[in-house]
């Protein structure tokens, strides 16, 4: 099976929310404190046995390449198997990526010439736990051309522009409009897609001319309008198959507040998304950090404390308090600072007597002693970003 299929993981648009991708492309957006928002889709390739992955890039992607070096050079080349990044070749007309299906079209010379018999494509803005390996299976089965993996969407779920409607035996019979009030729930692209390559070579140009290959044109609904009399079915995501337990999360991190909230929710006690199963990790780049600790106050004399918190490698907590909050690796929080519900990326230092709250301060942020970050509504939106659920967002290198 990893032989038969080559996957193709986009990762070139900016993506949102755009107050965490001015400085990189969706994909490189930090998560969970240690991890990258690729990590997943990738992970999950890994543990589905499929070793021949192109990683589409495009928008600032340097962090993007950083990343996938320092973190996924683990594949054997002499054994076929690969993550490569692919930026635009100009081998086609010289322009950039317009889009998934002009993607394709340009690095049509690559598909052609890889033995593989389907293509799964996967979007690397999303973070779930998945099992493509019965995915695929599943695909075989219905002996389909097209295999869309479906989410089910209520109003509480991320949002979708459309669902689709599918029969008893997995066809998909048409698309729809969103969610709303005459439909509470329903069925929704998640961003992964299996296609013969046969199939998808024989239709590629008209899928060009459908979408005329603009960004905006989302491909599964492109190549669904496109389909015609094609084969095309539905996998329900979060089912009884595969190996990876059945959390059923979802979330594209599509606006600050997503991905505040993403972020909360790996505190609870039951986490949604369950980042502990055995046999099914999440693997990602780590630095050769000292392990997080917690120290007196030099002044106070008191303990750093945290409770319910997630701290990575690198941390350190310095008679400081830290409640419910997220700390990437090397986070520094000084004497006396008490920071509560806020999510800190690399090498964020909160100085003595700072306080922060339902906040997120992206890379390299100093915050001055006594600062104060998330109390007063207008003084925050006079300096910074404000979501429309009161997180704060102070952009990379900021002194506050």
């Amino acid at each position: 099976m990893p032989s038969e299929t080559l996957t193709f993981l986009v990762a070139t648009e900016r993506g949102a929310p755009a107050e965490l991708t001015e400085e990189r492309t969706k994909a490189a957006v930090p998560f969970g404190g240690k991890y990258r928002v690729v990590d997943f889709s990738l992970a999950n390739c890994l543990h589905s046995g499929l070793r021949q992955i192109l990683v589409l890039t495009q928008y600032r992607s340097h962090s993007l390449h950083k990343h996938l070096r320092d973190g996924w050079s683990l594949f054997n080349a002499e054994l076929g198997e690969f993550i490569t990044p692919l930026p635009p070749q100009m081998r086609a007309d010289g322009g950039w990526y317009l889009g998934l299906v002009d993607a394709l079209r340009q690095n049509r010379y690559l598909i052609e010439r890889n033995p593989a018999r389907r293509l799964l494509l996967l979007d690397g803005g999303a973070v779930y736990r998945m099992d493509y390996a019965e995915l695929l299976r599943f695909h075989d089965e219905q002996q389909a051309q097209v295999t869309a993996a479906l989410r089910t969407v209520t109003e509480n779920s991320a949002p979708s522009a459309y669902r689709v409607e599918c029969s008893e035996d997995h066809r998909i019979t048409g698309l729809l409009g969103p969610i709303g009030e005459h439909s509470p729930t329903g069925l929704a692209p998640m961003g992964v897609l299996v296609i013969g390559k046969d199939y998808l070579l024989e239709q590629l140009d008209h899928l060009v001319r459908v979408g005329n290959g603009h960004a905006e044109m989302d491909f599964v609904a492109t190549l669904l309008q496109a389909s015609g009399a094609a084969r095309a079915v539905g996998y329900r995501f979060g089912g009884e198959r595969g190996r990876v337990s059945q959390d059923g999360y979802w979330s594209d991190l599509g606006s600050v507040d997503a991905y505040y909230q993403a972020h909360m929710s790996l505190l609870e006690a039951r986490p949604a998304l369950d980042l502990y199963q055995p046999g099914w990790n999440i693997l990602t780049y780590q630095g050769q950090y000292p392990p997080a600790r917690t120290v007196p106050g030099p002044n106070s004399g008191n303990e750093g404390v945290f409770v319910n918190s997630m701290l990575a490698s690198g941390a350190l907590i310095c008679g400081g308090a830290v409640n419910r909050s997220v700390l990437s690796p090397c986070v520094k929080v000084d004497d006396g600072a008490i920071v509560d519900g806020a999510i800190l990326f690399d090498r964020v230092h909160v100085g003595a007597g700072a306080e922060l709250n339902r906040c997120i301060l992206d890379k390299d942020v100093v915050v001055s002693p006594g600062a104060r970050i998330g109390f007063d509504r207008k003084e925050d939106r006079a300096r910074f970003s404000v979501s429309p659920e009161g997180v704060v967002v102070v952009p990379k290198d900021a002194r506050v």
